[in-house]
Parts: structure tokens; sequence; C-alpha cells
């Protein structure tokens, strides 16, 4: 790979140009793979990008997309979603990745939110490709978004609202340090495979990456033998994945006899690792390669430690990571001691670049700028944070608070249990109980009520145990690998 050209440090530079830059700079080396469902690869050179990227910008353009302006992508990840994202940076606009699953009303409701210039979309994107074919594919003149992308938060119930990242579309180096490197060098440029769908912060974001010139190895959909293929395939040196997707790949019948060797390092998000899956990892690659982070899309900070560090702070997600500063504060508003728990805020550089549109009120901030997602946890005497739940998804059942995430970490490690989410329904006895969704390793085979009661209670509190248990065949989640809980409470009767 040619070395990286020289880049200013200044003010940055437009991400149209950065690619530009990429393009010249090793115009035939592969920038981006697709690998579709079936396993089969589409390779795409700098080049090709680059020229790809300015021919949608003119088709864009003509519509027109003025600077400023959004553009929602509700298409899957694809090579037509990574060039349409580039070319809307090129021509100084806002993506917004969208689910394309959506039900009509849903995703009619949140492009009323967004009010885009124009939306691509399954049924129109081979469309798009073909007038974009027609284009002229030279370079267009500097244009800076003045919103790097919209994150689009909606579920059935609730308003819809788009979260922006508010720094404008200007590449820098810092946007290119991989987050180990805080702990150890690692080897650029780099291969990240790209797991989750593009819609999502964790996807989304290795965007930036390719424009430093790392490689994307993209999933056209999340399946844990087509990502191990394509980690050995194409020699993956990193990518982050949520819990359930790291559950998925470790349960791979042959997984012990997969070349992981190309792997550096990989990072958890989204959810808190549940320990027995974070030791399988530490055995798959080791304690020293496996990082956990912590934060929002809405940018107010980041917590992140790695695996040997775990080990001493067990069920910890970091302490604050770059420039950020933790606090967890009680219901009257100050800080609690170590071990107690209370409402963890956050302090950091970024944390004002972000803001909402579609209604949504700004996130509850203390006066010297410290600000929450509502999320509960503690601190350790090391300053060490732990997640307990969010306080939306708290039960209170018998007058006790009863963190889901505690639950479904315990029974997870059943052997008979592939997946599960713990929610509260209401209860004439206890307000509301405990109640676990599960989703059983062998259908046919399910482990009855009982045992699963029984099994939580060597492993809970008496208090935290599923008073009742229910049994599906897949636990609905998102391709993203999320749930929608409000839904699953409405769907069983509030």
């Amino acid at each position: 790979m040619p070395e990286s050209p020289q880049q200013p440090d200044v003010d940055g530079i437009p991400f149209g140009r950065q690619l530009s830059i990429r393009a010249a700079a090793d115009p035939d080396g592969p920038a981006l793979i697709v690998v579709g469902k079936d396993g089969s690869d589409t390779k795409v050179s700098w080049s090709e990008l680059e020229r790809s990227a300015n021919q949608w910008a003119r088709a864009l353009q003509s519509v027109p997309v003025p600077e400023g302006a959004m553009v929602a992508l509700s298409v899957p990840n694809s090579v037509e979603l990574v060039v349409a994202t580039l070319a809307t940076w090129k021509l100084g606009a806002t993506p917004v990745p969208m689910r394309w699953d959506l039900p009509a009303w849903e995703h009619e409701r949140l492009i009323e939110v967004i009010d885009p210039a124009v939306t691509i979309a399954e049924d129109n994107v081979a469309s798009w490709a073909g007038r974009a074919a027609r284009q002229d594919d030279t370079p267009l003149p500097d244009a800076v978004s003045p919103a790097v992308s919209g994150i689009c938060s909606s579920g059935s119930t609730g308003l819809p609202k788009v979260i922006l990242n508010t720094s404008p579309a200007q590449w820098t180096p810092a946007h290119n340090v991989p987050f180990m490197a805080q702990w150890t060098p690692v080897t650029q440029p780099q291969t990240i495979l790209v797991p989750a769908p593009m819609y999502h912060t964790n996807g989304f974001v290795t965007l930036t990456y390719l424009l430093g010139g790392d490689m994307l190895v993209v999933l056209e959909k999340f399946d844990a033998r087509v990502a191990l293929d394509a980690i050995e395939r194409h020699r993956v040196t990193t990518f982050t994945a949520t819990p359930t997707m790291l559950s998925r790949i470790a349960d791979v019948p042959d997984i012990a006899s997969r070349d992981l060797s190309s792997i550096e390092w990989i990072m958890q998000g989204a959810a808190v690792m549940p320990p027995h899956l974070l030791r399988r990892w530490f055995e798959l690659l080791s304690p020293q390669q496996v990082l956990m982070a912590y934060g929002m899309t809405e940018n107010l900070g980041l917590t992140a430690l790695r695996g040997d560090e775990w080990l001493e702070h067990p069920g910890s997600v970091g302490r604050g990571f770059r420039d950020t500063e933790i606090r967890v504060l009680g219901d009257d508003g100050q800080p609690v001691p170590p071990g107690e728990f209370g409402e963890i805020y956050l302090r950091a550089p970024m944390n004002d670049q972000y803001r909402y549109i579609g209604g949504a009120t700004q996130l509850p901030r203390t006066a010297d700028g410290f600000a929450t997602a509502g999320d509960i946890g503690h601190l350790d005497a090391d300053g060490y944070l732990f997640i307990a739940d969010r306080r939306t998804d708290m039960i209170v059942t018998g007058g006790a608070n009863v963190f889901p995430a505690e639950v479904e970490s315990a029974l997870i490690e059943h052997p008979q249990i592939a997946d599960v989410v713990v929610i509260g329904i209401s209860d004439a006895q206890w307000g509301r109980r405990v109640h676990a969704v599960v989703q059983a390793t062998e259908i046919s085979a399910p482990p009855t009520e009982q045992d699963v009661i029984l099994f939580a209670k060597g492993k809970l509190a008496g208090y935290k145990v599923p008073k009742t248990v229910e049994f599906v065949e897949e636990i609905p989640r998102t391709a993203a690998t999320k749930v929608n809980r409000s839904a699953m409470v409405e769907a069983r009767g509030g």
C-alpha cells in the first residue's frame, strides 16, 4: 500500500476531497468489499469509489440537493449505500441512513421528520444508479456538510427522532486513530469488518476510517458463518459487534478450527457483555485483544477498557476515554459514593456536537455541562464504571428495582437458552412482574419454565428471578440486534 499523502491538519479536509486524495494516492488499491448474503464478494477500488461518488453527487445535484440539505438513505448495506453517502458529503449535504424494513406508517413518519431533499430507497436505488452512470465522474468543487450524519431513533411508540452529529464533515487524522491505539500500537491501514447495518452508529462510523485509508469489508446482512468466512478470506484485522453478534459467531460449531490469526483487536458495544461470553472471546483471541466501550449516539462521551483491565474489574465498561469525565448522581442531583447506584452523567469535548430533529427534548444536563441518557450504574473506588441498565427499562416489582440486563446476563448462561429478553409485565400482586422471553437453543426441545426459574434462583436474588417464562421461536431483533422492549411489553398487555 503506498504511503499516505501529506495531510494538512489546520481545519481539516472536506470529506469529499479526502476521498479524492485517497483515490489519487492508491487508485487501484482495494477500498471496499461488500459481502453478499451468499458469501459472494463485490470489490471496489479507490478510483472506482471516487468516480462513482462523483457521478452520484452530480445525479443528486440535479434534483437539486443543495448544501445543508438532508438525504435519506433507506437501503441495506451495499455498494450503493456507501457511494450515495460519499456523494452526499461531496455536495455538502447530510446523509441520514435509515432502517429499510420499517412498516410503511413508521417510514413515512420518519421521513416527515427528516424532510429530505431526496429519499433513496430499495424501490428506486436501481434507477438512481442508472442516472448516476450517465454523469461526469470528475471531482466536484469542495463543499462541507454542516452535520456529518443523522442517525434515526424510532420505535413503534413515542416520537421518532433523528440525532444529528453537528460537527462539520471535515476529515482530520484524529478520525482515523483506532480505539486500541490507546493501549498498544495498531497496524494501519486496517481491514475492518462491518457486520452491523450502517444505519446504526457502529456501522456508519466506519466510513470515516475508510476516508483515512482503511479497507472496509461490509456484510450485506449479518450472518455468523458468513462473517467468519469473510474474516478468513480477507484477513480482517478488526471489527466492532454487539454481544448478540459475538455470541452467534462464538456458537458456530467449527469456531475452534477457524483462522482468526489476522485479527489484532475487536470492540464490543451497544449493550453490556455477559461475563461468560466475554471469557469465551478471551479464549478465542486474548484479553489484550478485546475492548469494551460505552457511549451514546449523542456523543456525550465514552468509556472503554481492555480485557485484561476487565479481569481486574469484572463487569465494568471502563473509565473515561478521550477526555471523558464521569459522574454518578443520586435523585438529589449530588454525586453518590463509589459502589452506590445513580444516574450516569458524562462530560467530554464532543458532547455539544449533537441536536435532535423531530420534537424530542435535549437530554438532561447539569449547569457545568455533564449530560445523561438515563442509564443507571455505579463507579468503583478506581473510577471504573459499571452499567446496571436504562432507567426506562428498569422493572419496579413489589417495590424493588430489577435491571433486565442483569437478569438476561444470568439466564443466557443456561446451556439451553440461545437468546433472552427480560421485561416487566403489569401484575395485580407485584405491580410489574419479571417476565423472561426465551429463545431456546433447540426450538424442538426447550427447557421448561421451572428449569429456567430454578437456574435463575441459583444466580440471582429472589426478587430478581423471573416469575414467568415465555418461549418463542425467535427474539424479535432488528438487523442491529436490538430489541424494542416497549413494543414487547405492549404486545403482552402492557
